[in-house]
């Protein structure tokens, strides 16, 4: 018979498990593409919106709605893609205080050749199951994150078809 324990064990390792995927995939991301995956995912929403039809204005906030992180680390990250070329910060003549955000002939480059996030795979594989079992998931891992005290965590978006997941700046 199970000890009452063992479950508990399997689920720590399930999460374990998780977190190593998450971080090794982040590692070889970084390292293929050359940015982190939170300034992937910025380049990504900033390159989606421009594409979009009318979206004149790209702004940090618009850009963390979209991947679901604070302005504050946004604007963090977004300092980075500048630094490295890939993006603009300019400011419209109307409105002298709203800083618009571009991507650069290089960001536009690398936008065009981003690799496909881990999280694609998963929302794919996920929006195969039934309703009741997403449901039973969600349920399951909020519970959990929940009982591990990570509810007041700031959490990186989950991918739709123009998001990605970050994990760290």
């Amino acid at each position: 018979m199970k000890r009452r324990g063992d479950d508990s064990e399997a689920v720590l390792r399930a999460i374990r498990r998780i977190v190593r995927r998450i971080s090794e995939h982040s590692r070889n991301l970084s390292r293929q593409v050359g940015l982190t995956v939170p300034q992937l995912l910025c380049l990504k929403a900033i390159g989606q919106l421009e594409e979009s039809e009318g979206q004149p204005e790209i702004t940090v906030l618009l850009v963390g709605e979209r991947v679901q992180l604070s302005p504050p680390t946004v604007s963090r990250i977004v300092d980075r893609l500048v630094r490295a070329g890939l993006v603009t910060r300019e400011r419209r003549a109307r409105d002298r205080r709203k800083v618009c955000l571009s991507l650069t002939a290089a960001g536009v480059e690398r936008y065009g050749t981003l690799p496909r996030p881990l999280q694609e795979t998963f929302v794919a594989r996920f929006g195969a199951l039934s309703v009741q079992r997403q449901q039973a998931i969600l349920q399951a891992l909020e519970e959990v994150g929940a009982m591990m005290e990570a509810g007041s965590l700031d959490a990186a978006p989950v991918l739709t078809p123009g998001l990605d997941v970050p994990s760290e700046d």
